[in-house]
């Protein structure tokens, strides 16, 4: 069972420190101390609630993967690869793992965050200096036509999670009780290797993006009233949705 949902943003060291306080801002939230051997890990840290959001220093690229708290990690690594993910590090207290179609999650331990605490309060959103209303509450994971059945099979039986078929016929959505993430899977056009990419709810995706793009954001693509894609400081790309930032 997975107790609490993290989403990793990891980000080329170059620029790193820019991009946590550009997420902090947009997430209205406080960044922890630096963790790690070289301080590569932070937590950034809601005004109200438990936290949700990670960050890594990484060499160079960049992306986003899922943290997934569990009781017993060993027996989660075996009912994954009985499903057809594959190991591709173990550590003392992680496993990292690749999905069918090659999207890296881990598995932690669930002793250590909020996943230990029943009482945990539900997660709040975050407001932009004008007022717009955002939270960044969704991982969408970005797969060829070739992958969408078997990894929105794995992820569906991983997860254990309500499947529902999306607004559009490419998309479709895993909702977890007591989560604050939930995932988009959606079909790509074009054959390509397994991505995934933070999605925003917003009361107003023009203003947001808008104060993004002052922020070092750079607007790539849109989908008029319903998204906008941009990248972050450091050149990753995220949607602004018009989703609901309350409820999804």
């Amino acid at each position: 069972m997975i107790r609490w949902t993290w989403a990793f943003l990891d980000r080329p060291a170059a620029g790193f420190d820019e991009c946590v306080r550009f997420w902090a801002t947009v997430t209205g939230s406080t960044v922890s101390e630096p963790r790690g051997g070289h301080g590569e890990f932070v937590t950034l840290l809601p005004a109200d609630g438990p936290a949700w959001l990670k960050m890594q220093r990484v060499g160079d690229g960049g992306g986003i993967h899922l943290d997934l708290d569990v009781d017993d990690i060993a027996a989660a690594v075996d009912t994954a690869t009985a499903l057809g993910a594959r190991v591709v590090t173990v550590a003392e207290d992680y496993t990292v793992l690749e999905s069918p179609a090659g999207q890296t999650f881990c598995f932690t331990p669930a002793d250590n965050g909020p996943s230990a605490r029943p009482e945990i309060p539900p997660v709040t959103v975050s407001s932009a200096p004008d007022g717009t209303v955002t939270r960044l509450d969704q991982v969408c994971l970005d797969l060829s036509p070739a992958d969408l059945v078997a990894d929105t099979d794995f992820w569906h039986a991983l997860t254990g999670w309500t499947l529902r078929p999306g607004r559009r016929a490419e998309f479709s959505r895993l909702r977890g009780p007591d989560q604050p993430l939930h995932l988009l899977l959606q079909r790509l056009d074009d054959p390509r290797p397994a991505d995934a990419h933070a999605d925003l709810a917003s009361s107003n995706i023009a203003a947001t993006a808008t104060w993004h793009e002052s922020l070092g954001a750079t607007r790539v693509a849109e989908q008029p009233g319903q998204w906008i894609v941009l990248r972050d400081p450091g050149a990753t790309h995220y949607c602004v949705t018009a989703r609901d930032p309350y409820t999804g």
